[in-house]
């Protein structure tokens, strides 16, 4: 039996949120050190019109409206995903490995 699509059962905003998180851990590339194949983050990206960046890509600010919502981060912490610290985000092991589903519909290509 093939393992099961969303097995956190979490909801699309938390979902984009935490393929948004995926990207950003992928870019700022800093190893967390009291989590085991975790990442850290320390900075969040700011939309500037209908959109922002992030490395090459572009996000439109609709999809990113859970990084600044306190009720999403606390459930992707519930679940073992992400761990909050002073100034900075720790993504699990758990939360790198997730598949979303959605990197390539949210996460558009730019060349600007």
């Amino acid at each position: 039996m093939p393992p099961k699509k969303n097995p956190l059962n979490l909801n699309p905003l938390q979902l984009r949120t935490l393929t948004l998180l995926q990207e950003l851990a992928r870019l700022e590339n800093k190893p967390a050190e009291d989590e085991e194949g975790g990442f850290q983050i320390t900075a969040l990206p700011h939309a500037h019109g209908n959109h922002f960046h992030l490395g090459h890509s572009v996000v439109a600010a609709k999809d990113a409206t859970g990084l600044q919502n306190d009720a999403v981060w606390t459930i992707l912490e519930r679940k073992g995903i992400v761990k909050r610290t002073p100034g900075a985000a720790i993504l699990t092991a758990a939360g790198v490995e997730y598949d979303t589903g959605l990197r390539d519909q949210i996460l558009h290509q730019s060349n600007h």
